[in-house]
Order: C-alpha cells, then structure tokens, then sequence
C-alpha cells in the first residue's frame, strides 16, 4: 500500500511539472519572441551585422599565411587634397602597405619584385583616392579610403591576394 501511495505521489508532482513547465513555455515564449524582434530592429537601425562570425579581410587568414608589402618601398606617399572649405590647398603624407594572403593563387604570379615594378600603378591609385577626399574629410574616413583602397587593390590583383590595406602613418596639413 505504501508503494501505491507513493507511486501516486511521483505521479501527481511529475503532473504538477508539466502543467507548470507548460505554462512557463506559454508565458516566457512569446516574450523572448518580442525582445528577440526588438533586438533586430535595433541592430538593423545602428547596422550591425548579428551573423558575423567571421570578418572580411586580414582576421579570416591566419597571421603566419599573410605577407606585408611596402607600397614605395616604405617611403612615405605625399599628395594633394580637394580643396576644403577654406580655399587652401592642403596636403597628405601616408605609408601604406598591402597585406597579402600567401595561400592565394595569385602569390606566385605576383611576387615582390612583381609589385615593386606595379609600384607607380599602386602609389598613382592611392594619390587618386586619397586626393578625391577634402582636408575636413581626410581625418574622419581614414577606414573609408582604407576600403577604397583595399577594393582597387583586390580588382587589380585579386580578391583573395590582396586582403588588407594599412596605413601607418598619415598627417595632413
């Protein structure tokens, strides 16, 4: 009799679990749901991406499969701005280098010695881009030329050759 009751005991908390984990879903279900939509709007209005795992670019080669070259040999790369609300001329010096994927197709057709005879083509390309932006400009959207950069390079060499732009050093006065 003693198994009895305590069988019918067993049986009336696992009920008991059931119907309260059943309502636990039906009340908390639906909210995640609307804090869930909430977040998404939110992050769709700032523009952030919730699904990037990975990021475009350097992060997605590992660091020992990468290569820099120093556009100029390393030397630095003067060049003019658009004229800005002042009316004067003002000027920009940079030192950019390229980040290139070694595991790219592309590396053994375009060597060191390849780039460095390209060196003009590389360093006309960024006076073009960097010279487009104002004197105002040119210090707020560094990652703007960076990336303009960055897609001129990947059109001229490849996609999956040229993974990053980096600018060390830049003054513009």
């Amino acid at each position: 009799m003693k198994k009895n009751l305590i069988s019918v005991l067993i049986l009336a908390l696992v009920f008991a679990n059931f119907v309260l984990t059943a309502i636990l879903m039906f009340s908390v279900l639906p909210e995640t749901k609307k804090a869930n939509t909430l977040i998404e709007k939110v992050c769709s209005a700032i523009d952030l991406d919730l699904n990037s795992g990975a990021a475009n670019g350097t992060s997605s080669v590992p660091i020992d499969e990468q290569e820099i070259y120093k556009v100029n040999g390393g030397e630095k790369i003067m060049t003019s701005l658009s004229q800005g609300k002042d009316g004067k001329a003002h000027y920009a010096v940079l030192t950019v280098s390229l980040v290139l994927n070694k595991k790219s197709d592309n590396y053994k057709t375009y060597t060191q010695e390849f780039l460095t005879n390209q060196d003009e083509t590389i360093k006309n390309d960024i006076i073009k881009v960097v010279g487009s932006y104002k004197y105002d400009d040119f210090e707020t959207k560094t990652e703007e030329i960076r990336q303009t950069i960055l897609s001129d390079m990947q059109e001229l060499f490849g996609r999956d050759y040229v993974i990053g732009v980096n600018i060390s050093e830049s003054t513009s006065e």
